[in-house]
């Protein structure tokens, strides 16, 4: 079998294509759970192994938990992290987002230093790390954002998420700095859309999806701009960077960035009148009153709702070798899915 390959998050919306990518690369994947008694969680795993020229190992390892990471980096030449919470619904962000990134991050790369064997490792982080508010680009003067920009807007108390992504990612610059016997390679995709292989119901993807087509957004849609990039593009950027020796530093991926109504004519142009699809946006001065509905507060909609968002991704095409799908078939093939899983 080739080369091994630690795989952290491998059982989850990206990690499983991540995975699949792998497995019909020929590697040896070692995918790290933290309950190798449960295996439903990665049962769709060792489903795709069965027909693929790779080999897949199932680890037991907690993000939490320091030293146990290492039996499974041990080996190994590449690392690749893409384990880290992604929920908006939480009730302790420091518990629940803050900590399982921070310290996940310094407990997967400290295992990478101390295998002796892996020389590089690829980071799942996001473009919640580059930018925070999008009122971010006005302040700052810029006409779009690049891989040199970090969010500084977001914080523990306002936007954890993105605070949790930002610490994360600056924290194993710092690691790489101080060790050098690997290479960090860092991906920052924009909003994730495209059909999962997980068969879970519970990913903050397929809920943002779910409430436009069940008509959340119906009367009008919040003018909030978001880059998009397909699910398969992602754990393809992920390989590249494996594979790729020009692959250096942060990687942002977009197909393109639009606002929400620009998403829903996507919708409507591929399945008609099927869907109760917003025809318009909302007016800003709504946004503050019926934000509470949505989860979220003024200040958010002070400096978001209105504000467009322009990504840079020419690094990931021109030296990472990204080539996107288009947003159209990854919706398509989303919804399609969303159908025969009876999740609208």
């Amino acid at each position: 079998m080739g080369k091994a390959v630690m795989v952290t998050g491998g059982s989850g919306y990206i990690g499983s294509w991540v995975v699949k990518g792998l497995l019909e690369k020929g590697y040896t994947v070692r995918v790290t759970v933290r309950d190798r008694k449960n295996t439903g969680k990665y049962e769709h795993l060792t489903d795709l192994a069965k027909g693929s020229q790779g080999r897949l190992e199932i680890w037991e390892a907690d993000l939490l938990k320091e030293g146990s990471f290492d039996k499974a980096a041990r080996g190994c030449f590449a690392v690749m992290h893409i384990a880290s919470p992604f929920t908006l619904r939480f009730k302790d962000p420091q518990k629940e987002l803050i900590e399982p990134a921070l310290n996940g991050t310094r407990n997967v790369l400290s295992a990478a230093t101390r295998s002796g064997t892996v020389r590089k490792v690829v980071l799942t982080s996001s473009v919640a790390a580059v930018h925070g508010d999008t009122i971010d680009m006005k302040e700052k003067g810029l006409k779009e954002f690049t891989e040199e920009h970090f969010n500084y807007s977001s914080s523990a108390k306002r936007q954890p998420y993105s605070f949790s992504k930002v610490l994360a990612e600056k924290e194993a610059w710092k690691m790489e700095e101080s060790r050098k016997n690997w290479k960090l390679v860092v991906i920052n995709p924009s909003f994730v859309v495209g059909p999962s292989l997980t068969g879970t119901t519970d990913s903050e993807s397929l809920n943002f999806m779910k409430n436009i087509l069940q008509g959340k957004f119906k009367m009008g849609a919040p003018e909030l701009w978001f880059g998009f990039v397909d699910v398969r593009d992602v754990a393809n950027a992920h390989i590249l960077a494996l594979e790729n020796p020009k692959a250096a530093g942060r990687h942002i991926l977009a197909e393109r960035t639009m606002n929400m109504l620009e998403l829903a004519g996507i919708i409507r142009g591929l399945f008609g009148d099927k869907y109760k699809l917003p025809a318009k946006n909302s007016p800003k001065l709504l946004m503050y009153l019926i934000g509470p509905m949505f989860g979220v507060n003024a200040r958010f909609v002070r400096r978001n709702v209105g504000y467009p968002l322009k990504l840079n991704t020419s690094k990931s095409r021109n030296i990472l070798g990204l080539t996107y799908t288009h947003i159209e078939k990854s919706i398509e093939d989303m919804v399609k899915q969303m159908h025969e899983m009876e999740i609208v």
